[in-house]
């Protein structure tokens, strides 16, 4: 059947609306708290990455809020987010699938850079990834009595259709340029799985130890082909574990150079009703570290 985007669009801001009511002052303070257990400004201090993920804000709100934490913490002026671009259009879904297939990403009018402030496209303003981000970001600079005046100021990115070829993305010089004085964080869900997302009942694991173990090796094997430089075989290592990283990964190590990374923790969120599929499905997050190697 086919999907229909427009209502799933609709249907995920209403889940994160409905989610951000529930959790509160409450329990948000609790996840900027429980953010403490990491300490990683140091990383983005000196030009490493730090990714965050945007599944269901009960489940990975704490991770996002080690990388809040650490974006502050670092002491910078400047903070660059990169987002993933989610293909909420049958036509952004089509050239996404052309590209993979080998396709020149030149041909599509969505290739590019978008971003607030920026002329050109803006399918950015529908898309979630950072909702949850600005939330905590908020919150802790309300936490620390910093008013949005001294607050470091934030730009947000999001590259769609590197294909393999970042270093060819319009606009990727404007952001190496923003990116000399800032530190950068980014958003992945590296890892979706299940009936909803297309796996057989009988390949489809659970959210249990098992299915954890799998999904972390499954972001671990893209972290180890993104750590070669190899962008196209982690363009096609994001199909085949169905991570929405796959322009955000490219960039940021094309930009960045050489780096070690590492799944720091794992968490899931269940999309079993968001689908309206039977479980297993689900989505798994997980708070990534890149170190410079140079």
């Amino acid at each position: 059947m086919e999907l229909d985007r427009d209502a799933l669009q609709k249907k995920v801001h209403e889940m994160y609306a409905r989610e951000h009511a529930e959790l509160g002052e409450a329990g948000t303070i609790k996840h900027l708290e429980r953010g403490r257990e990491w300490r990683l400004a140091e990383t983005l201090s000196a030009g490493g990455i730090l990714v965050f993920p945007h599944a269901g804000v009960h489940d990975c709100g704490y991770q996002i809020a080690a990388c809040v934490h650490a974006a502050l913490d670092s002491g910078a002026d400047k903070v660059v987010v990169l987002s993933v671009l989610h293909a909420f259009t049958a036509e952004m879904e089509a050239a996404r699938v052309a590209v993979a297939a080998g396709e020149d990403p030149a041909q599509f009018e969505f290739w590019g850079i978008q971003g607030p402030g920026m002329d050109g496209r803006r399918e950015w303003t529908g898309d979630h990834a950072l909702i949850s981000w600005r939330h905590f970001w908020r919150a802790e600079l309300r936490r620390r009595g910093i008013s949005e005046q001294r607050a470091p100021k934030v730009f947000e990115r999001y590259p769609y259709l590197a294909g393999g070829r970042p270093q060819d993305l319009p606009g990727i010089d404007e952001l190496a340029r923003l990116m000399e004085d800032a530190v950068v964080v980014s958003t992945a869900d590296p890892f979706h799985h299940g009936i909803g997302y297309g796996d057989a009942p009988a390949d489809a694991y659970n959210h249990d130890a098992t299915g954890l173990a799998h999904a972390q090796n499954m972001i671990e094997s893209g972290i180890r082909i993104l750590e070669r430089g190899d962008y196209w075989a982690y363009n096609q290592h994001c199909i085949e574990s169905k991570s929405d990283a796959r322009d955000t990964g490219q960039v940021f190590r094309y930009l960045r150079g050489p780096m070690n990374g590492e799944a720091l923790d794992i968490s899931f969120t269940d999309s079993s009703e968001l689908y309206d599929q039977p479980p297993p499905t689900w989505v798994a997050g997980a708070l990534i570290e890149w170190k410079l190697t140079g």
